[in-house]
């Protein structure tokens, strides 16, 4: 009895109905021309800032549809490093952090070069840099191999896992592999919106290493989408609407193995998630625009070091309340230091106390509060 698509004797001839993926794809080519024609008329430093704010959710939420948590101001800051922003020295990032935004920024900022064997094998390599995933040891920069026997895909918590579907064998990979890079450095003449939703449901159905593939996965989705943008630069997350949609995403993945080679169905949820992705990137957008207007009546009478990267803390989502002590910490300096730059941000409308006093008083920004400018 076969149980999974690549099973058929005819896989991986997959095939889709144009027809209903039409208005779709218009739909989300429409959203794209605008989102990227808005970008086009933006200073740089705007754009900077809101490509570092798409590629921190984008490396953030693909960890997290795994259940990992990344610490946001590590990816943040080893984005901005590499970006050459000033944001840089906020946070050190771990070696964790650093190989999974290195995969990231490769797919997206060398998007014209192939993806070859080789190209993947340093991806895989850069997510496991000590060669362990968690506790365990797995092979890194290589396919599985056969010894650890079938590749089941799961989620959920360990102990309440739910199994997916399973991967083909080891002994599969090498001819699997090929047909899929052949394939997906082809010119077939696919829209290249379309191509990535194929491309990520093949190679998570191929599942070829021991671990990283729904990442690596959507690395590829992201290199496909940049060659659709033909920019460098990212403005809209991928990752971070599937991780919003994640049950959805995994129930999809599932129905898609055990169906026939039509990827229709799969196709219209993943152009439907992609431009709900799009569609959340205007929000993203007005957040940027929103924090520089603020930083254009601040820099009328500058503010120091500490103070601009505390700001720059609030605008981007501070969790928790800013006492005297965080900022102290934040800072790095004294919390008398930190009193003082308080008490100025005070004077200027820019910071509001808090209503609990002594040391658990907090402050907030005075546009938070009034939910405007003032």
């Amino acid at each position: 009895m076969i149980a999974y698509i690549h099973e058929l004797a005819d896989w991986p001839r997959l095939t889709w109905n144009d027809g209903r993926l039409s208005a779709l794809l218009a739909d989300v080519r429409h959203r794209q021309g605008r989102l990227l024609g808005r970008m086009e008329e933006l200073g740089f430093p705007v754009r900077l800032e809101a490509q570092l704010l798409t590629l921190t959710a984008d490396v953030v939420k693909s960890s997290a549809i795994e259940g990992e948590k990344l610490d946001v101001e590590e990816v943040r800051s080893s984005i901005a490093r590499r970006l050459g922003l000033e944001y840089a020295g906020a946070a050190v990032a771990n070696r964790d952090v650093d190989g999974i935004v290195e995969m990231m920024l490769d797919a997206t900022q060398n998007f014209a070069q192939p993806l070859s064997v080789d190209r993947l094998f340093g991806w895989h390599a850069a997510l496991f840099p000590n060669g362990r995933s968690g506790m365990q040891k797995i092979t890194v920069g290589a396919w599985r191999p056969v010894e650890v026997g079938a590749m089941q895909v799961v989620s959920g918590p360990i102990g309440r896992e739910k199994v997916h579907f399973e991967a083909p064998s080891a002994e599969r990979l090498d001819r699997e592999m090929a047909l899929f890079l052949e394939w997906f450095e082809a010119a077939n003449g696919l829209d290249p919106m379309v191509k990535a939703g194929v491309a990520h449901f093949w190679f998570v159905t191929v599942h070829p290493f021991e671990d990283g593939n729904g990442r690596i996965g959507r690395a590829i989705v992201d290199l496909e989408l940049a060659r659709a943008d033909g920019a460098k630069e990212r403005f809209y997350s991928m990752s971070s609407q599937i991780e919003a949609e994640r049950k959805d995403y995994y129930l999809q993945l599932e129905r898609g193995q055990r169906g026939g080679l039509d990827l229709t169905d799969w196709l219209e949820w993943f152009l439907g998630c992609l431009g709900r992705a799009i569609a959340k990137a205007d929000e993203r957008l007005s957040a940027v625009l929103k924090k520089a207007r603020l930083w254009e009546k601040w820099n009328l009478q500058p503010v120091n070091a500490r103070q601009r990267e505390i700001l720059n803390r609030l605008l981007d989502g501070f969790e928790g309340k800013l006492t005297s002590s965080k900022y102290a910490k934040i800072a790095k300096c004294s919390e008398d230091t930190a009193l003082r730059d308080i008490r100025l941000l005070l004077e200027r409308g820019i910071l509001v106390k808090n209503e609990a006093g002594g040391r658990s008083t907090g402050y907030t920004l005075v546009e938070s509060v009034s939910g405007g400018e003032r």
